[in-house]
């Protein structure tokens, strides 16, 4: 098959070879010869040839390369080649890329860096087995932000229910909350982003302004700060999905649809891109989307719409779908060590102090475990200002308003004991449980389910689907004493 090389680009794990479709001379039924151009499909199916010859797999091919009059055949090098955050960051491409919530992707198939605006996006779902560098993303995003932007300008909302990945975090300013890790506390922080967002959208109204820049404009102009964004990123969704499927995908579909003008942007990450979890409805709210290695072609569809991310290398090797473009671009993502991230985030602990939650249960003069009170307004907390957020006007409510209601013995829901009684019967405990026997929602039962088990009748969380265990008399006895 006649084709000619016309060019060659070396990245970080792939080289690409640009491939020209030549000629083949036919004759025709007359005897005439004729020049029949090579079709794009012809390469395409010899994929698993080139490989062979090659001995390199997985190989991929671009038919064509977009804006390029030539095909791409990617062959994956010998040995990967890092690519440091500090790298792409200071390179001309990144400064000259505007934006509010920037970061450094990586470095494409030629090298060159690339960067993305997260305000843009203005959501972005994130993909991948375990060890394709998932994580190592959602790090290297986290701390391009933690580069560019103080806490008066930009806030975190993080959970993580594996407990590891993003609990580093934990006491730098930009936090709202600390890294929320109990899967039952996940409903609740979507609860309060939507709470926050259409208290935004109230601000907004006021100074008619309609997103946050034109809102942050008019603050400046009058001597007021600005308002933050606001990023919630969540590490697997897979854990929430299990545990309240609707109320997870109404709210993030909710935020996602919304709350683009508000400046509150979600980050969503799953190492298992099933349709149970990356949902229709949540796909079509997030148009940008990043692949990294998958088990299968399923996976990639479920993903990217498309099959590809099957044949990735792993260890940062990703397809980013942009917003505003159908065709996938392959990069090799940014690395960020340990090390790097605990500098960081150890200078921000050193540059404003931050406040525990603890802090705010304590009731002094009853200031924040009144949080929750009736008479509070949307918006407001009881005439104060939360100490997590310096400077800025209170937050919607609280996030921890269910734990203050459920340590208090004013807060005891009505349903108590018969919700004792169902979970007694029952032989365990679980949200859904008492969802399903008393017909309430996810944040009463929960806050029901942290009552007992502060009173000793049911023990911690299991993890996963099965429930709480009920403990012995002698145990609830103690406890209650």
């Amino acid at each position: 098959m006649p084709v000619q090389v016309v060019e060659v680009n070396q990245g970080p794990a792939v080289t690409q070879f640009g491939l020209r479709p030549g000629s083949i001379i036919r004759k025709d039924r007359k005897g005439e010869e004729k020049q029949i151009k090579v079709r794009v499909s012809q390469i395409q199916a010899l994929s698993n040839d080139l490989s062979l010859a090659l001995a390199a797999s997985p190989i991929r091919i671009e038919a064509p390369v977009p804006g390029r009059d030539f095909v791409g055949v990617e062959v994956p090098n010998v040995q990967i080649s890092q690519v440091s955050l500090r790298g792409v960051m200071e390179s001309e491409e990144f400064m000259a890329t505007k934006g509010p919530l920037l970061f450094g992707l990586g470095r494409d198939v030629s090298g060159q860096p690339m960067a993305a605006d997260l305000a843009r996006m203005p959501h972005l779902l994130i993909a991948g087995a375990t060890g394709s560098g998932k994580s190592v993303c959602i790090n290297a995003l986290i701390s391009s932000m933690l580069l560019r932007h103080t806490p008066d300008t930009l806030r975190f909302l993080m959970v993580d229910p594996k407990r590891v990945e993003l609990t580093v975090y934990n006491g730098i300013p930009h936090l709202i909350a600390p890294v929320v890790v109990d899967v039952e506390r996940a409903v609740p922080v979507l609860q309060w982003a939507t709470r926050e967002m259409e208290r935004r959208y109230k601000l907004f109204a006021k100074l008619g302004a309609r997103n946050i820049e034109g809102y942050n404009e008019k603050q400046a102009a009058r001597g007021e700060p600005p308002l933050p964004y606001i990023v919630i990123v969540i590490d697997e969704l897979a854990d929430l999905m299990l545990s309240a499927p609707e109320d997870v995908e109404r709210y993030i579909c909710r935020i996602a649809q919304m709350a683009r003008a508000t400046g509150m942007h979600l980050v969503l990450a799953t190492q298992r891109p099933s349709v149970d979890v990356v949902t229709g409805l949540i796909k079509a709210n997030f148009p940008a989307r990043i692949a990294f290695a998958v088990t299968s072609q399923v996976d990639s569809r479920v993903i990217i719409d498309t099959p590809g991310a099957e044949q990735l290398l792993g260890r940062g090797d990703m397809l980013f779908m942009a917003p505003d473009s159908s065709k996938l671009l392959r990069l090799q993502g940014c690395w960020v060590s340990d090390r790097e991230t605990h500098r960081l985030v150890q200078y921000w602990k050193g540059a404003r102090a931050f406040t525990e939650p603890e802090a705010l249960m304590a009731d002094e003069g009853g200031q924040y475990a009144a949080a929750g009170n009736e008479a509070a307004g949307p918006g407001e907390v009881g005439g104060l200002e939360p100490p997590w957020l310096p400077g800025q006007e209170a937050l919607q409510q609280p996030l921890w308003e269910d734990v203050a209601a459920s340590q208090s013995l004013e807060g005891r829901d009505d349903m108590y004991r018969q919700a004792v009684e169902e979970v007694r019967r029952a032989g365990k405990a679980s949200i859904s449980l008492l969802q399903r026997r008393l017909r309430i929602g996810y944040s009463r039962a929960a806050r029901l389910i942290d009552q007992m088990e502060a009173d000793g009748i049911v023990g911690p969380e299991l993890g996963g689907t099965r429930g709480r265990e009920i403990l012995p008399e002698r145990t609830q006895n103690q406890a209650s004493s």
